[in-house]
């Protein structure tokens, strides 16, 4: 996604009439489009690099915001050696990359997020979620892909994370939010000139607050969004943009129940959705970034490119098959290696085409079912209902089945991995005799937690698809009572 970035960058540079160098530090990852560079470095981006590189060339500026992470730490130490940043300034990349000094200017500025604290001891960690009451989720400043960022809901786990986001931003301050359950997850994608917003772009996650935005399945347009809750986004957007004066692409992802809209944190810079709300939309995001930071005049974005008659799905793809023995499970801190976007008629038909692209398969006839807790196992019930009327069979961990049984479901009960006897979950999947798992783990005991994570594993050492978030399992089922797979469109993007 940042390559799509870099790469359009350097083509909107190359019309604008500038000689383009870039520093990339793998060459493996470098697509052909990069030949478009008058000069392309490979080495480790450093701040000795950069600055070298500058100077050998006489730049007439970096750009550090289509890059990802990495050239944004870098940007105040080259500020403050005399290099010109291009585009928003260095000062306000630290306001908004600074977890302290971001939550104190959205307090002045009257912007809802969760209650939060910025903590130097374990002692005053432990002081604020007792206040504040668990689960609290930890955030260094200045990572990408949420490294070490975690939600601890006890204090045995709180110890543990504090130490790892010690580790990975010693330099830089933690802060501690109060984490919002059952929360909607949104997020804008814009670009500002000199602090007015240009052009934006609202999507909904389809899984709730939790799941790092890099892993969650996007929906663009919102299509379970309330229209005031995306009204009240975008203003928030309006303002933060004046406030950090803006001068090209920036992300900013909230959380928000019952129209309550709270603010997560914001980037300073293109997020990897930028590439897919420019493909949804037809409008190239990152050429208007490039030449509003070049400060080149740009056109007028006409609102009626955002009415659309189609629906666009972005879906995470996982490796987990390449990490013996990790849990495949989805939680704050990035996990996927790559996306897929889709588009379709409607949610349902670009999602289940969105699934297919990262390895799903239909017809799905059988699953096993691991609901989880007893409110999930409620909040499943009909999804299961209805992936019945669909035709679908029934498998289920012994607690799943009982509830499932009651509520009039017909759920043929599997042993636990753990208990050995047969028929056993994991001899299920050995066997490929299911063709998805619905895998909602669970706070419970320590048998309980290593009986789902054996099913997990064995899941993707098998190679049936696996769903481990009940929105998703939900959003899944109803697509997979309105569609089949010969219903599903087939067009060119250039089609819709």
């Amino acid at each position: 996604e940042f390559d799509w970035c870099c790469v359009n960058t350097v083509r909107t540079l190359r019309e604008l009439g500038y000689a383009t160098l870039m520093l990339n530090c793998n060459p493996e990852t470098v697509s052909t489009d990069y030949d478009e560079c008058d000069r392309l470095y490979f080495d480790e981006i450093t701040y000795e690099t950069v600055r070298e590189i500058t100077e050998r060339e006489m730049a007439h500026g970096v750009i550090v915001s289509v890059g990802g992470q990495t050239p944004n730490n870098l940007a105040a130490r080259l500020d403050g050696a005399g290099l010109r940043i291009l585009g928003t300034a260095a000062a306000n990349i630290d306001r908004a990359e600074d977890r302290h000094k971001f939550s104190a200017l959205c307090d002045r500025l009257g912007i809802d997020q969760p209650a939060w604290t910025e903590v130097t001891s374990i002692e005053a960690a432990e002081a604020f979620a007792d206040r504040v009451g668990y689960p609290v989720l930890v955030r260094p400043s200045y990572v990408l892909s949420g490294a070490a960022m975690a939600v601890a809901e006890n204090a045995q786990s709180l110890h543990r994370v504090l130490r790892r986001a010690a580790g990975v931003s010693p330099e830089h301050p933690t802060v501690l939010t109060k984490f919002i359950t059952g929360a909607k997850e949104i997020e804008v994608d814009a670009v500002a000139d000199d602090g007015e917003l240009v052009v934006y772009a609202i999507a909904e996650h389809v899984e709730n607050a939790g799941v790092h935005s890099g892993d969650a399945t996007l929906v663009l347009p919102p299509q379970r969004t309330y229209l005031e809750t995306t009204r009240r986004a975008r203003r928030i957007a309006v303002k933060l943009a004046r406030e950090l004066h803006i001068n090209g692409p920036f992300n900013i992802q909230f959380m928000a129940r019952d129209n309550h809209v709270m603010v997560i944190e914001l980037n300073l810079r293109a997020s990897r959705s930028f590439p897919f709300a420019s493909k949804v939309f037809k409008v190239n995001f990152i050429d208007l970034a490039t030449r509003v930071i070049m400060n080149r005049p740009i056109h007028k974005v006409d609102h009626s490119v955002f009415e659309l008659d189609y629906v666009g799905v972005k879906a995470p793809q996982f490796s987990f098959t390449r990490l013996e023995g990790a849990d495949p499970i989805l939680g704050v801190e990035m996990s996927s290696t790559g996306e897929v976007g889709c588009l379709g008629e409607d949610f349902d038909d670009a999602f289940l085409k969105a699934l297919l692209s990262v390895g799903f398969r239909l017809p799905i006839r059988r699953v096993l079912l691991s609901t989880g807790p007893l409110e999930y196992k409620a909040a499943f019930l009909e999804s299961t209902r209805q992936l019945g009327r669909a035709g679908v069979e029934f498998f289920g961990t012994r607690g799943t089945a009982a509830f499932m049984a009651e509520a009039g479901v017909s759920v043929t009960p599997v042993y636990w991995p753990l208990e050995g006897q047969s028929p056993n979950a994991v001899e299920l999947l050995r066997e490929r005799a299911v063709d998805l798992v619905v895998n909602i783990p669970k706070d419970a005991s320590e048998e309980e937690l290593q009986n789902d994570y054996m099913i997990r594993r064995a899941a993707v050492d098998h190679g049936i698809p696996l769903i481990t978030n009940l929105q998703l399992a939900q959003r899944l089922a109803r697509a997979l009572a309105h569609k089949t797979l010969e219903s599903l469109e087939v067009r060119s993007w250039r089609d819709y």
